[in-house]
């Protein structure tokens, strides 16, 4: 058989399509036994009808979630040559110059006919030089990204890259191109262009411009995930501006240019999305550039000449530390709207330190961030419910919640069903998730409070289960939304928590759980809880449960607590 032969055969099977499915499968679930899991899935090949039956998430599952890209990001062609040995005469390590298969995925390489814009592995930047310095500028849309990033480049003689820009030329010059049609119609709906997409645009266009002195590059990253993305394929920048503006006024500044330029993605709809898409991505970001020491804030709702003086300050700070600074620069304490757990431990009252945490935050992000919910919130019970694994939470906060007319949340079922969303934030916290790292306080109260905003109006009050597990998510929602009525703690001996749940365990037939692995998760939980325990005991808000009766003896327990707040 020769290689034409290979690959028509190949093709004609959808032999390609198959082993995209098999792998995202097994990148997804990474069973314990791949081999057993892989003659799973080629019987329900068989059951389906065959290979042309399958497509990429068909061994994903009905939700059809996003996956991570291969091999930590790299495309297809970069994978395969990888895990097969060059000697290898397998036609698929030429899959790129197979025809296209009629499936589309807009992450996937599977229909993307215009197959000779996929990138091989190489650097972007000469490894023997020194790379460009790269600056980073970030905000919400409207915020003057755009004008500031020109500046900057103009002043140190920089290159200027505008990623939106990149993004609406490609789409204007192949419009006829299904895949980049619909990466438009993403962009015009006030959504993120896909990640792999976006990084490769920034590739092409810094290979285009090796030997500048420094690159300024406008709206990139959007979220974490890009962030990630861009130093794992380019580099990490030296220095992220942040230009933080209230809601309001970028809402007011995106209308004004709707009318001024007519941009597609400035209509209605899609700005309310991009500003929610905004708010929900930027304190991650922010904070994950805050950890690694690169990001510089300014207030953006000032002239721009002004900001602009603050900005070369600080760019000539950072990067050009010989010469002299033309101004100090006005720079925001990012502690005060992201990092309240840091912010408490420099001292000084605690109170006066959330008021001014809220105030910045109504600030940067609108007053509707905050005013009218947190009054609504106000007027409602909010329990929280502390317990160890075994301890009978679950059970607790659902018949409380039947009695009092509250609302259960549960932090766990919250997580899950973002985790079911096609979003940058599911994926970030799956791969938090999947390393075993815990999920950012930030973005489980933004996950929170979009619960508590959905039962506003149709409640008595809520019951948190397992909330908070951590200190820091204390003084978050403290700071952020307000204090619980009552603090509730299952108080329950480990002797007694590790027996039900190794009979819960052997109940279900589960012996993948054991014993060490419950004492482990009891460790764990101690080390987590006691310091919370702490905090609202000196608040006069705890209530300690003897959590080791009857369901029936607990519940009246916690009603005698419960009754003493309505």
């Amino acid at each position: 058989m020769n290689s034409n032969d290979s690959k028509e055969y190949l093709t004609r099977r959808e032999i390609p399509q198959l082993f995209e499915g098999l792998l995202n499968g097994l990148m997804y679930y990474r069973p314990d036994d791949p081999v057993d899991y892989l003659e799973n899935c080629l019987q329900k090949v068989k059951e389906l009808g065959g290979s042309e039956k399958v497509k990429w998430d068909t061994f994903v599952g009905p939700d059809k979630r996003n996956l991570p890209p291969l091999n930590g990001g790299q495309g297809r062609r970069a994978f395969f040559r990888n895990v097969l040995p060059e000697s290898c005469n397998f036609p698929y390590r030429r899959y790129d110059r197979l025809p296209p298969i009629h499936q589309f995925s807009i992450e996937s390489d599977t229909d993307l006919s215009e197959t000779a814009e996929l990138i091989e592995e190489y650097e972007v930047f000469d490894p023997s030089r020194p790379h460009p310095q790269i600056i980073l500028v970030i905000g919400g849309p409207g915020s003057g990204k755009g004008t500031q990033s020109l500046k900057i480049a103009e002043r140190y003689g920089f290159e200027y890259i505008s990623v939106g820009e990149l993004l609406r030329k490609k789409i204007h010059n192949t419009s006829s191109n299904r895949k980049w049609s619909l990466i438009a119609k993403i962009i015009t709906t006030g959504e993120l262009a896909p990640q792999e997409t976006t990084i490769t645009e920034i590739k092409q266009k810094l290979m285009q411009i090796p030997d500048s002195e420094g690159i300024v590059i406008d709206g990139f990253p959007r979220d974490v995930a890009q962030a990630l993305s861009f130093e794992d394929q380019i580099c990490t920048p030296d220095l992220v501006v942040f230009l933080a503006c209230a809601n309001h006024k970028l809402k007011e500044r995106l209308l004004k240019r709707a009318e001024q330029q007519g941009r597609p993605d400035d209509n209605l709809k899609a700005i309310q999305r991009r500003l929610m898409n905004f708010k929900q991505n930027a304190v991650p970001l922010v904070n994950y550039f805050q950890e690694k020491g690169l990001i510089i804030t300014f207030d953006a709702d000032r002239d721009e000449e002004e900001i602009f003086d603050d900005i070369s300050a600080a760019v000539d700070s950072k990067l050009f530390p010989a010469k002299e600074p033309v101004a100090g620069p006005s720079e925001l304490d990012l502690s005060l709207i992201l990092d309240s757990g840091e912010a408490s431990e420099t001292g000084g009252d605690n109170e006066d330190q959330n008021a001014d945490q809220n105030e910045e935050i109504a600030h940067l992000f609108g007053d509707d961030y905050l005013r009218g919910f947190t009054e609504e919130l106000k007027k409602l019970k909010v329990i929280f419910i502390l317990g160890g694994p075994g301890s009978g939470k679950g059970i607790q906060c659902e018949k409380l919640a039947q009695k009092y007319c509250l609302t259960y949340l549960s932090i766990g079922d919250l997580l899950q069903s973002d985790l079911a969303l096609p979003s940058e934030r599911s994926k970030l916290i799956r791969d938090l998730l999947e390393r075993e790292d815990p999920v950012p306080a930030d973005i489980i109260l933004d996950i929170l409070k979009n619960a508590i905003s959905s039962s506003l109006g149709a409640t008595k009050g809520f019951v948190l289960d397992s909330f908070p597990c951590e200190i820091r998510q204390t003084e978050e929602f403290e700071c952020k939304l307000g204090k619980p009525d009552v603090v509730l703690y299952l108080d329950c001996p480990a002797e007694t928590m590790t027996a039900r749940l190794v009979g819960r365990n052997k109940a279900a037939h589960r012996s993948d759980i054991s014993t060490e692995t419950i004492q482990r998760r009891l460790q764990m939980f101690y080390q987590m809880v006691e310091p919370i325990l702490a905090y609202y005991e000196s608040k006069s808000l705890l209530c300690k449960i003897n959590a080791e009766g009857s369901p029936e003896q607990v519940f009246l327990h916690l009603c005698t607590s419960v009754d003493s707040i309505f």
